[in-house]
């Protein structure tokens, strides 16, 4: 097993970071724009929003850099801490901050699911496992797990968006694999990573991905993704319960029905008398 980080696992890991990072807030500004959001309110959200992906991505980019999560056989793993904070401030941002609340309502329920694309960046692990940078009980689920995640994402994307009768149901399961995989992928990594909870890979231990830079994945791309999810999930739940909710939801659309409710009916004369 080979230690050394190869040369092309730094840009790849934080070009795709930063990529994501920008496609997310790009797409935020194009959903409140459709939305019909004034454009004050829409660059105060798409700034505030922003700059909080970007505070959280390059305070994981620090303390990765400065080895805060790298493994030892004799030490707890504090890897932990950078999976599971995000998600629940996440979390409780979604339920008591305003402007982040009426943000993800504005997004299209089908950009939330194919924005997760970039999954298929896991096939990353699987091309480390060819080279004998990691594991195989850690590579083969994790990377076959986020390609097939990746590659579905947009494809379902397109299917919601165009209402096929199965395409909910459909992203349900596919948001429940994708919570998964990420579970199955977490999991295996504490269990072959140097620590005192290592039980697998003795004679090939996991140390790449709590070290600089694949430890960005499951600091910032893994608690990510475990939000889309749940977004996502949100959203089906809001369709199901409400059907009036639009999908996706158009300005266009919601003109055309106020314009329709305001029309008086044929027949009728303004005075609300028939003619």
């Amino acid at each position: 097993m080979n230690y050394m980080v190869p040369d092309y696992l730094v840009p790849y890991v934080l070009g795709g970071s930063l990529t994501v990072t920008a496609t997310l807030v790009y797409g935020l500004h194009r959903a409140l724009k459709l939305a019909g959001w004034p454009v004050r309110e829409r660059k105060q959200a798409v700034w505030s929003i922003g700059a909080l992906l970007v505070t959280w991505l390059f305070a994981a980019l620090s303390l990765s850099w400065f080895g805060f999560y790298r493994g030892e056989p004799n030490r707890i793993p504090t890897i932990q801490f950078g999976l599971l904070i995000p998600i629940v401030v996440g979390i409780a941002l979604s339920w008591r901050w305003g402007v982040l609340k009426r943000a993800l309502e504005a997004v299209p329920a089908h950009w939330i699911v194919a924005v997760q694309a970039y999954r298929a960046l896991g096939v990353i692990f699987l091309i480390l496992y060819a080279a004998r940078y990691l594991p195989g009980e850690f590579a083969w689920p994790a990377g076959a797990g986020d390609v097939t995640v990746g590659v579905l994402a947009p494809v379902l994307g397109l299917a919601y968006a165009r209402g096929s009768r199965r395409a909910a149901a459909l992203v349900r399961i596919w948001n429940l694999f994708g919570m998964a995989d990420l579970i199955v992928a977490v999991t295996m990594g504490f269990l072959t990573s140097p620590s005192p909870l290592q039980r697998l890979a003795f004679g090939s231990p996991n140390e790449l991905i709590s070290a600089f830079p694949l430890a960005m994945v499951p600091v910032f791309l893994v608690p990510l993704s475990v939000l889309l999810h749940l977004a996502s999930l949100k959203k089906l739940r809001q369709t199901r319960s409400d059907p009036q909710v639009p999908r996706p939801a158009s300005p266009a659309s919601g003109a055309n029905e106020i314009t329709l409710r305001l029309s008086p009916a044929p027949g009728v004369s303004g005075h609300g008398k028939s003619r």
